[in-house]
């Protein structure tokens, strides 16, 4: 029975107004520490929404990052001022903006900062400048004989600003002037740079302690103005949004700020209602204030974290536990796989996992909703784990807007753009019992194909973008992690058999060849250095209920090598195969040993954990063949877990 109706129309509605935002001005090299760095943007309008636009900063010459980007600014939700202007400054800039620049973020130049039309997402780190969708851009240093020439070209700009044209680049910055060019001179802050138009007081919103706070804590909420004021100042908050309601604090919500001060406060008591109902977000929104104000934060998010979350009995990626998870596939699943091989084994594993007759398609909205389970944070059930940055996070910060920053989203192993999936299948959610029949020629259920989509880090999502693993891709440069690898090596080969016109191969092709992805070699290693642990076995059992079909290659690690690696022509036999590891004479010697062991009877790369007797880890180290090992362990019983191809064998260990 057909469950779809796969008809799909998109409507994409973009309204900037009569919105033209420019540079109005930027201060990059600031005294001392860059504590005052800012950039500052003007509409020719008042109270302009920037929905829809972004600002961009590149580098114009770093250690070869020539002309690619390194920060960048989602303008969605913010509106310019009175004077059509809006301060994006670090902390103790004065007045203060309404987004707060990390310190020393900006940098002093040869560079250049620049706004589109777009998204955040659209331009990852390490982005190239170009002029599709530039609405403005400025380029500058602070010397007279540098400038940033290849981004010149790149963003179409034939003059390069010197803000130390004055000898004065600490205490001046780079500011527009009426015909559109710019000049040097001491900051204007959050205000016209010809001196005119309106001096706001304005509201600054701070927390302590600053978000996330956790169900029966207090929290301190300080209202700040530029300057005292001269008469009492009385506004009145509302917290509500969504579920956060009345029932969830007490506190009060009508502020004053007395004439001659500049600041007031109210202490808010989150409180615990003893249930597990997810974490929540607390909006606190300022009402009406006079004319004369201008409110820089308002609408600020607090994250009050729900403190009875349930855990699962089994670890994370990053802290893996194995065997207290098992398959769930039925008996005689994988009985038709025996004793084949090369080829007929290969088809024989797609009849199982594309079998149209079992197999169900789900849509891309469904998605969200499985990652929710199938990626949960076995630590927290109100967080998803996520993939490649290997950290936690709230399920409800699911990117719902254009910002990535914070946000997870749905993260496709085998790149969309590579596997030309299409948009059959891009619908909103509706459920489990909603599904389509698919066979292994429907490469547009790749879209939704849960076994290859898993919960990212929306940054980090952009970054990986569409790039080759191991050649290319190796997980996030500032904090590389290794726990990700054999998941992903056992979803590519999932992909790679699941669907007609999918491969996986070695080397670095082509990102724009459709059809393929690499590299194999790479995947194969990760396969091995990376054992299935109960988290990815609970993930495969899960995206059973939905999609009535499994991951092979997680049920059975060792299938990869009579596919795609070292063993093709040879025959399949699954008991075989589990035994191999425990079959082979795996020795830890000395032992009882004293500073050194060695482990012998393994020809591939493994793993060894070492544990103390109360149970903590005490050492972990991956190896390739047989391995000498040093030891600095205090006298006392351990436990060596030693992992290869996907099994796991113990060995007690004294230490003498």
């Amino acid at each position: 029975m057909l469950k779809k109706i796969f008809c799909f129309i998109a409507f994409a509605f973009f309204s900037i107004g009569n919105a033209q935002v420019v540079i109005n001005e930027l201060d990059a090299d600031t005294p001392s520490t860059d504590v005052k760095e800012f950039i500052e943007l003007k509409t020719p309008a008042p109270f302009t929404p920037l929905d829809g636009y972004v600002v961009v900063f590149f580098n114009g010459s770093s250690s070869g990052l020539t002309n690619l980007s390194y920060y960048t600014i989602d303008l969605d939700g913010l509106v310019t001022d009175g004077n059509g202007i809006i301060l994006l400054a670090n902390a103790q800039v004065s007045p203060s903006g309404s987004y707060v620049i990390p310190n020393g973020m900006i940098q002093n130049g040869p560079d250049a900062v620049a706004i589109y039309l777009g998204n955040a997402e659209d331009f990852p780190t390490n982005t190239a400048g170009t002029t599709t969708n530039l609405i403005d851009a400025l380029v500058y240093s602070n010397s007279a004989t540098t400038s940033a020439t290849a981004l010149m070209t790149a963003l179409n700009v034939t003059t390069s600003y010197n803000e130390n044209a004055n000898g004065q680049a600490a205490n001046q910055s780079i500011q527009r002037k009426s015909d559109g060019t710019y000049e040097i001179k001491a900051p204007t802050p959050r205000a016209n740079n010809d001196g005119s138009g309106i001096i706001y007081n304005g509201i600054t919103t701070s927390f302590s302690p600053v978000s996330p706070v956790n169900e029966g804590q207090n929290i301190t909420i300080t209202f700040t103005t530029d300057v005292a004021v001269t008469s009492a100042l009385n506004f009145t908050l509302s917290l509500t949004n969504g579920s956060f309601n009345s029932s969830d604090f007490t506190g009060n919500l009508n502020i004053t700020i007395p004439a001659g001060s500049n600041t007031a406060s109210t202490v808010i008591q989150l409180l615990n209602d003893g249930i597990n109902d997810g974490d929540e977000e607390m909006l606190v929104h300022i009402g009406t204030v006079p004319s004369d104000f201008i409110i820089l934060n308002n609408n600020s998010i607090v994250r009050v974290n729900d403190i009875n979350f349930s855990t699962l009995p089994f670890g994370t990626p990053t802290n893996p536990t194995y065997g207290n998870v098992t398959s769930t596939a039925p008996a005689g699943y994988y009985d038709s796989l025996e004793g084949k091989s090369g080829a007929t084994l290969k088809q024989a594993i797609q009849d199982i996992i594309a079998n149209p007759a079992v197999v169900r398609a789900h849509t891309y909205g469904d998605i969200i909703n499985i990652l929710k389970t199938a990626d949960q944070n076995p630590e927290n059930n109100n967080q998803v784990w996520l993939i490649y940055t290997e950290q936690p996070r709230s399920k409800i910060d699911y990117q719902t807007g254009n910002s990535i920053i914070g946000k997870w989203n749905r993260e496709h192993i085998y790149c969309q753009s590579r596997g030309n999936f299409g948009d059959l299948y891009n619908l909103p959610p509706d459920g489990i019992n909603v599904w389509a029949s698919t066979g292994p020629n429907d490469i547009g259920a790749g879209l939704s194909d849960a076994h290859h989509l898993r919960a990212v880090d929306g940054q980090e999502n952009s970054s990986r973008n569409n790039r080759n693993y191991g050649v290319d891709y190796n997980g996030p440069i500032a904090n590389p992690t290794s726990s990700w690898k054999g998941d992903v090596a056992r979803a590519v080969f999932y992909m790679a058999v699941r669907y007609n016109g999918l491969n996986v191969v070695n080397g670095n092709p082509n990102e724009n060849i459709v059809g393929q992805i690499g590299d194999l070699a790479t995947l194969l290693t990760w396969n091995v250095s990376d054992p299935r642990d109960d988290f990815e076995m609970n993930r495969n059992n899960y995206i059973y209920t939905w999609q009535v079909n499994r991951n092979p290659f997680i049920d059975f690690p060792k299938l990869a090598d009579y596919v795609f690696g070292t063993n093709v022509g040879q025959p399949w036999f699954a008991a075989l195969a589990n035994a191999e590891f425990n079959r082979t004479p795996v020795t830890v010697y000395p032992n009882p040993a004293k500073d050194r062991i060695t482990i012998s009877g393994i020809n591939t790369n493994g793993k060894i954990e070492i544990y103390s007797a109360l149970g903590q880890k005490v050492l972990e180290q991956e190896f390739s063949g047989e391995t000498q090992l040093d030891l600095d362990l205090t006298s006392g019983i351990y436990m060596a877990k030693i992992y290869s191809d996907g099994n796991s064998i113990t060995k007690k260990l004294i230490v003498k």
